[in-house]
Parts: C-alpha cells; sequence; structure tokens
C-alpha cells in the first residue's frame, strides 16, 4: 500500500478539504454580513412604507430616500406611551429587548391573547407627518399563527383608529391558508377599518368567513382567511392585543387625546 492509499492520508486529505472550506465560508460570512444588514433594514424600511400607503403598487423607487424623507421613528415606552428620547430607534432592538429580563416584561397568562408571554419595555413607533399634523403611524406587531409567530406592522391614520394598512413580513404559515396574510387582496381589505365605535370601546374583528358589507358593523369587520382558522385567530388575537392596554394602548390614548399633532 502507497502513502497516498493509507487511512492516516485520507484523514488528512478530509481534515484539510474540512479547514479550507471552513475558512472560505467564515470569511464569505463576514465579507457579506454588511451587504446582509443593509438587505435586512431596506426591506424593514420598504414594509413599513409599504404598510403606510407610500409604496401603493410596491414600486422600485428609493425605499431609502423616501423613508428619510416621509418616517420619523420613535421609541416609546410601552406601558406611559411616552417618548424616549433619550434612546436611539436605529440601533434598538425589541426583539432582542424581549429576550433580557432587565428590558422585557411578562404579559400574565390571561391577558396574553398574542402568546408572546414576554413583550419588550419600550418599542420603536414610526410616525408620518403632514406639516405639524400626525398623518400616519405605524406599529410593529407580532403574535402566534397556526406553526410561527406572525410578524407584521399595522398602520394607523393620525386619528389612531382608522386602519391605513396591515402586512407581515415574516412567518411559515402554510402557503395557500394562513400563507393568505401575505395575499394583496386580503391586505387591500384593510384601509378605512375602525378599531374603535363611537363610544371609544374596541370593535375591530376578524371573522370566520365574508362581511356583509350592508353591514353596519361591517366597517369594524374583517374578512376571515378561508381554510386558516387557526391563522385568522392569531391574526385577531395579536391585534386586539398590541392596540390595548397591554400593547400600545397608552401610546394610542396619547395621540388621540392631541389630536394627532405633534409630539
Amino acid at each position: 500500500m502507497s502513502a497516498k492509499e493509507s487511512v492516516s492520508y485520507t484523514l488528512l486529505v478530509a481534515l484539510v478539504l474540512c479547514l479550507a472550506c471552513s475558512v472560505v465560508v467564515a470569511a464569505s460570512f463576514v465579507i457579506l454580513r454588511p451587504q446582509q444588514e443593509f438587505n435586512k433594514a431596506l426591506d424593514k424600511r420598504r414594509n413599513i412604507l409599504l404598510a403606510a400607503g407610500l409604496l401603493p403598487n410596491n414600486e422600485d423607487v428609493d425605499v431609502n430616500a423616501i423613508f428619510e424623507a416621509k418616517v420619523k421613528p420613535r421609541v416609546i415606552d410601552l406601558a406611559s406611551g411616552e417618548y424616549m428620547d433619550s434612546i436611539n430607534p436605529e440601533t434598538f432592538d425589541a426583539r432582542q429587548a424581549a429576550k433580557e429580563p432587565e428590558t422585557s416584561v411578562a404579559v400574565p397568562p390571561d391577558r396574553d391573547i398574542a402568546g408572546i408571554r414576554v413583550r419588550a419595555e419600550y418599542n420603536v413607533v414610526y410616525e408620518i407627518y403632514e406639516g405639524d399634523q400626525l398623518a400616519t403611524v405605524v406599529l410593529p406587531v407580532h403574535g402566534k399563527g397556526l406553526w410561527s409567530t406572525l410578524w407584521g406592522l399595522l398602520a394607523l391614520e393620525g386619528d389612531a383608529n382608522t386602519v391605513v394598512g396591515l402586512t407581515f413580513y415574516e412567518h411559515a404559515e402554510t402557503p395557500g391558508l394562513g400563507g393568505e396574510i401575505d395575499n394583496p387582496a386580503w391586505r387591500a381589505i384593510w384601509p378605512g377599518k375602525k378599531l374603535l365605535d363611537a363610544n371609544g370601546q374596541y370593535q375591530l374583528e376578524v371573522i370566520k368567513g365574508q362581511v356583509n358589507p350592508q353591514s353596519s358593523e361591517a366597517v369594524h369587520k374583517v374578512d376571515g382567511l378561508s381554510g386558516a382558522t387557526i391563522t385568522t385567530d392569531g391574526v385577531d388575537d395579536l391585534l386586539r392585543f398590541w392596540t390595548n392596554e397591554d400593547g400600545y394602548g397608552a401610546y394610542l390614548e396619547r395621540l388621540r387625546s392631541k389630536g394627532g399633532s405633534h409630539g
């Protein structure tokens, strides 16, 4: 047996190849990471603009230019609804904050309708003004669907009541069923829907089946997703959670009391 046919030689070649591949993979990760982070941030901005109706046709435009000209990110204390201007909204990560005991809040099980267990103490909201008047606010929302956590963005008019848009940018729901939360036709149902009735009571609901457009309650109702009851319920629950006292409730009440003026 020649040296090249020995077991030790074979193992040495395999080891060298593994090390070489590891170096290439590690180097690629380091080299490409800045581009990956850039693309991730760009996609986030695109989804914020899409929810706010600023990219109605998802056009190929300069997302960063539109975002920086139109959108003002603000960190808020969810408990009080107050702005936390000492925290940089560009670097604050609510997902990471929710994992840390010192920056997270446990959600009582009897009120955890979104199935998230904990939430960050603070979160980032995205305000869009026309002059000194708040035109739109975009709120990050999330909660459990059938197979995954649904991560989305809810946009409201400056009255903190009328829906401008709802989009989900990350989930693992079943294509053709729960995955229809991505369908532009379903997203198109949301604009104009109202969270609250004339008495200030929360009424928005994603129902099973289709909404009767002639019903006096149609402005508070949204068609459910056919064959995707659990995902439909998940969307309904997460919106109810995030727009009430355990989510952005205090912040939304502040907006309503100020009439959408500049904060």
